[in-house]
C-alpha cells in the first residue's frame, strides 16, 4: 500500500509538469521532432554514466535521496524562469523544459520501479505490481484534475512547486520504506551496488534479457509512435475544432486509464501468478499483433460499438495503450525482480532512458519517411502488424531468457496457491 501511495505521487507530480511543457512544445513545431529528441537522446548519454556513478558508490537510501533531490530542487528552480517567460522567450524555455521533463520522467520512474524490483521477490512481484501500477495510475488521473482547477487560481510558475511537492511526499514514503525493509534479515539496502560507471551500457551486450527488453522497448515506441501519428491524421482529417479535438484526446486519455486500472485489477495479476510475467508480455503483443492488423484490413474507418459509432483508430490507441500500462509494464518490471542488483538499477535504466529515446529518434524519423512516400492508413497498419509480430517473438524470448533466476517449483506452486 505505501509502494502504491508512493507511486501515486511519482505520477501525480509528472501529470502537473506535462500540461506546462505541452503548452510551450508546440513552438519546436513537428517537422523538428527527430532533432528534438535527438537532443533529449544525447542528455540521456550525459545522465548515464552520473546515475552509474551515484549507484556504484552509494547505498539505496542516499541514492533515493539524491536523485529525487535534484529534480525536486531543479522543478523548484524552473519556477522563476516562467515567471520570467515572455523576457526569456517561449521557444528557449519550451526545448530546455522539454527535455529537462524528459529526463525527468523516465528517470524518476525507472528508479521507483528498480527499487520496487530491489525489495520484491518474484512471486511477491507478480501479485502486487500490478497494484502498485494501479496507484500511479491513479496519480495520473489526479494530476491533471488538480492541474485544472489550480491554474486558474495561482497561474503556471507555482504549478512547479505543487509538483515538487508531490514529488517530496513521494521521496519521504520511499524512503520510509527503504528504512522498513533495510531492518529485515538479508536486506542489502544498507550497501551499494559497485561496479563500473558504464555498466549498463556493457550489460546490453552481454546480457540476452537485457536485449530483449531493448528490443521490446524499441518496438514498443515504434507502435505507439504510428498509432500516435495515424490517430492524429484522423483527428485532423475528421474532428473540426480546437474544442472537438481536445474533447477527443481527453476521452483517449480516460479510456486508456480506466482499460489499464480495469487490467491492472483483474487479469494482469492472474496471469502473472498462473502463468508467469512471460505471458504478460506476450498476450499484450498478441492484442497489438490482432488490432493493427484489423487497421490493414478496415482502415482508418469507423464501426459501430454498442450502439455507437467509434473509430477504428480510437479502438486501436485505447487498447494498445490499456494493455502497454496495465500489463506489459508491470510483467516488465517482475522480470527484473530475477536478474542481479546491478541490472535491475544501472541496466534497467539505461533501457528505459537511453534506448527509449533513441526510439523516439528512430521511429519518427521512419514515420516522416513512410509519409513522404505516400502511405496511407492501411498501409502504415501493415508496417505495424510487422513490428508487432517481430515484438511478440522478441516477447517469448525475453520472458523465458535463460539468463534469468529460475523460480523453484515451491515458488510456482505457492504463487497457484495465493491465487486460488
Amino acid at each position: 500500500m505505501l509502494s502504491a501511495v508512493a507511486f501515486f505521487f511519482v505520477m501525480t507530480s509528472y501529470y502537473i509538469v506535462r500540461p506546462v511543457r505541452d503548452q510551450l512544445s508546440g513552438a519546436v513545431g513537428s517537422p523538428s521532432l527527430p532533432l528534438f529528441y535527438g537532443v533529449v537522446f544525447a542528455v540521456m548519454l550525459l545522465f548515464t554514466p552520473a546515475f552509474g556513478l551515484l549507484v556504484a558508490r552509494y547505498p539505496r537510501r542516499q541514492l533515493l535521496g539524491w536523485s529525487y533531490s535534484f529534480f525536486i530542487l531543479s522543478l523548484l528552480a524552473f519556477a522563476p524562469a516562467f515567471m520570467a517567460q515572455d523576457r526569456i522567450g517561449a521557444r528557449q524555455l519550451g526545448v530546455a523544459f522539454f527535455v529537462w521533463v524528459s529526463v525527468f520522467n523516465l528517470f524518476v520512474v525507472s528508479l521507483f520501479w528498480s527499487f520496487m524490483a530491489d525489495i520484491f521477490s518474484s512471486l511477491r512481484a507478480r501479485k502486487v505490481f500490478s497494484l502498485i501500477a494501479l496507484g500511479g495510475m491513479a496519480g495520473a488521473i489526479f494530476g491533471p484534475l488538480i492541474t485544472k482547477f489550480l491554474v486558474v487560481w495561482i497561474g503556471v510558475a507555482p504549478l512547479l512547486v505543487v509538483s515538487a511537492v508531490a514529488l517530496g511526499l513521494a521521496l519521504v514514503i520511499l524512503l520510509t520504506i527503504s528504512a522498513q525493509h533495510d531492518r529485515q534479515p538479508g536486506s542489502h539496502g544498507d550497501e551499494a551496488v559497485g561496479g563500473s560507471l558504464w555498466a549498463g551500457v556493457r550489460e546490453l551486450w552481454t546480457r540476452p534479457f537485457l536485449r530483449y527488453m531493448a528490443l521490446l522497448m524499441l518496438f514498443g515506441d515504434g507502435i505507439g509512435t504510428l498509432a500516435y501519428a495515424l490517430v492524429a491524421d484522423y483527428a485532423k482529417a475528421h474532428i473540426v475544432g480546437n474544442v472537438a479535438r481536445t474533447s477527443f484526446y481527453n476521452d483517449l486519455d480516460l479510456y486508456t486509464n480506466l482499460l489499464g486500472a480495469l487490467l491492472q485489477l483483474t487479469l494482469t495479476p492472474w496471469l502473472l501468478i498462473r502463468r508467469g510475467a512471460g505471458w504478460g508480455l506476450v498476450l499484450a503483443s498478441l492484442v497489438n499483433v490482432a488490432l493493427l492488423a484489423g487497421v490493414a484490413w478496415v482502415g482508418g474507418g469507423g464501426v459501430v460499438l454498442f450502439g455507437y459509432g467509434v473509430s477504428v483508430l480510437a479502438v486501436m490507441i485505447v487498447t494498445t495503450r490499456g494493455f502497454a500500462y496495465g500489463m506489459t509494464k508491470p510483467a516488465v518490471d517482475s522480470l527484473y525482480t530475477r536478474v542481479p542488483r546491478e541490472t535491475r538499477y544501472k541496466g534497467k535504466n539505461f533501457v528505459e532512458t537511453a534506448v527509449w529515446r533513441l526510439g523516439d529518434v528512430l521511429v519518427t524519423s521512419g514515420v516522416n519517411g513512410l509519409h513522404a512516400f505516400g502511405l496511407g492508413v492501411a498501409g502504415l497498419a501493415v508496417v505495424g502488424t510487422g513490428v508487432a509480430a517481430i515484438a511478440t517473438v522478441v516477447a517469448r524470448r525475453a520472458g523465458w531468457s535463460a539468463d534469468l533466476a529460475p523460480e523453484t517449483p515451491q515458488q510456482v506452486t505457492k504463487a497457484k496457491h495465493i491465487d486460488e
